[in-house]
């Protein structure tokens, strides 16, 4: 059979030495997790079904489509390695597995993974033997756990309200790659378009000459070079043109490493964000942040594109509408979205999958700490990513400590991007005030924030009146819309849907009017792209066919807002 999603999993890390594993695999739901007892880790097991890797159990495209609890899934396949590929390092990398991964190489325990969202991966060399091998993998999965992040899937047989098909066990690619024992960890890019260079921070494992070679469009744009380099670096590369990524061109720089016998490909975008009093500057320049809530779900595939061109079209479909980027709301989105993000010159925020935690419990900090930290490191370098979201509407009975926490450490991690530690309403230290405002009237949803505009007193919807307060941040509405816009009777929007296409454009534009023309926002952010199910507010119908015609959006959206440049 052809290899699903065949591409390249890291465009950002990739080497050319690396085999696609996705394709057909044995699979086995274990309701007991008594998997291991009954011997289902050994090579000489054989399990019950087929299944069609990356695609979780529940969807279609997995071939087994069993959409009810899972409290565990088995998979196992044979791949062959060659003495050649054992002379250095094999690493196999997964996408993501929801939610906590164990992997065994013929019948060991090869490591374990905790995370349902994040990529990861094992050296997996000292497990292996020239010819063929086993490998199996354990993943157990408790959305119904309170201590399980899981975003927006559902904690009932079936979806109901914003709350959808779960999605069990490997959901994205799995592959082996193959390395010398001397290579190239880890690179991270700090751009400065102000001076025209990039400063670089290597990780290198082993000692070899280091090569570095930066390139735009095929033309030579500067390099560096160490001999016997080592250990961790920081290295400045003058570059000979600058080429600003800038919204709606994501002009690509393309980074070749050679260090020793191994070889990576990168790329970076020459750009900075920040902000000056309440205005978003992007390369010093303030932009208006037209954004749209994308939550990545896909009808036959539930959280896997069912193929690479699906990614890319999501980002085509929004800025068709008007839009220059997206909440990418709660789901580590794969880094091939990224990077089609990055491509087009799509703002995207990055956020946490935080539905299904209890912020009120301590705990909390173990299910989610380290697969955030893990997300910050992996998506440092995408030009389109422009902050961080860890929480979404936390409960009001929080632990404020909590989110105090995860905004801090975010910050020391990543000190070059703005940070909102809990989107909506319940804000305790944050870089950004944002609030969800669903009130379906233009005249009271405009009149609200008119105070806003003249001095800078803002009132806040009601829901979020006594849990914040706010300190002069720049501010902007980050959930606003979601007008419903179906006929089916059994989907929901928020309010009461319109009558008619001309009263649903009167209400949109309305609303949009209110934001674009207030000089104290920078930003809005609209729900959503595509209905998901039962939700049916998107501006396109969950199989992608636009509800309303670009031109009659775009022009809506797309016009100058009060506070850019």
């Amino acid at each position: 059979m052809n290899i699903p999603r065949s591409q390249h999993p890291k465009p950002q890390f990739c080497r050319s030495t690396w085999q696609n594993l996705n394709g057909e695999w044995q699979f086995e739901i274990d309701h007991g997790k008594t998997g291991e007892a009954r011997g289902l880790h050994l090579n000489d097991a054989v399990l019950a079904k087929t299944i069609v890797v990356p695609f979780c159990p529940e969807c279609k495209l997995s071939g087994i489509e069993y959409t009810d609890f899972m409290a565990s899934v088995w998979y196992k396949r044979a791949v062959t390695i060659t003495k050649e590929q054992l002379s250095g390092r094999v690493v196999l990398h997964f996408g993501a597995v929801d939610y906590e991964c164990t992997l065994y190489v013929n019948g060991q325990k090869a490591g374990v993974h905790k995370g349902g969202y994040i990529s990861f991966s094992f050296d997996i060399t000292d497990w292996l033997v020239e010819g063929e091998n086993i490998l199996t993998v354990y993943a157990v999965d408790d959305t119904r756990s309170r201590l399980v992040p899981s975003g927006k899937q559902s904690d009932r047989y079936q979806g109901y309200g914003c709350f959808y098909t779960r999605s069990t066990g490997i959901w994205q690619t799995v592959w082996l790659e193959f390395t010398p024992k001397t290579y190239v960890k880890s690179v991270k890019f700090y751009p400065q378009p102000e001076t025209s260079d990039v400063k670089m921070s290597v990780q290198l494992v082993g000692k070899a000459d280091l090569q570095i070679s930066v390139t735009y469009d095929g033309r030579p744009m500067g390099n560096a070079q160490q001999s016997e380099a080592s250990g961790n670096l920081t290295l400045c590369i003058p570059l000979t043109e600058a080429h600003l990524w800038e919204v709606g061109q994501g002009r690509l720089y393309d980074v070749a490493i050679s260090f020793g016998e191994d070889m990576v490909t990168s790329y970076f975008g020459l750009r900075s964000v920040g902000f000056d009093d309440k205005k978003f500057l992007l390369n010093g320049k303030s932009v208006f942040q037209r954004l749209i809530l994308d939550q990545g779900y896909y009808p036959d595939g539930i959280y896997t594109a069912p193929d690479d061109k699906e990614l890319e079209n999501d980002v085509l479909r929004s800025m068709a509408m008007g839009f220059n980027g997206a909440r990418l709301h709660q789901k580590i989105f794969e880094e091939r979205f990224l990077y089609y993000c990055d491509k087009h010159g799509y703002l995207v925020w990055g956020e946490y999958p935080s539905w299904g935690v209890t912020n009120g419990n301590p705990s909390v900090l173990h299910a989610f700490l380290s697969e955030w930290l893990e997300t910050i490191d992996r998506d440092f370098n995408h030009p389109s990513i422009i902050g961080w979201c860890p929480f979404n509407e936390t409960d009001p009975g929080q632990n404020r400590d909590t989110i105090r926490l995860a905004y801090r450490t975010t910050k020391a991690l990543d000190p070059t991007r703005p940070c909102i530690d809990t989107s909506g309403y319940v804000h305790v230290e944050t870089d950004i005030f944002d609030l969800h405002d669903y009130d379906q009237n233009p005249e009271t949803f405009t009149a609200r924030y008119e105070g806003f505009s003249k001095t800078g007193q803002l009132e806040q919807p009601g829901h979020s009146k006594p849990l914040q307060t706010y300190e002069g941040q720049p501010v902007f509405i980050s959930e606003y819309g979601g007008i419903r816009w179906t006929n089916d009777t059994s989907g929901w929007g928020y309010g009461e849907g319109p009558k008619s296409k001309e009263e649903f454009l009167t209400r949109f534009k309305g609303l949009a009017d209110a934001q674009l023309d207030n000089p104290n926002f920078f930003a809005l952010c609209y729900t959503q792209l595509t209905d998901v199910e039962i939700e049916q507010n998107g501006l396109y119908t969950y199989d992608r066919i636009p509800k309303f015609k670009p031109e009659e959006i775009a022009p809506i959206i797309s016009r100058k807002a009060a506070i850019e440049d």
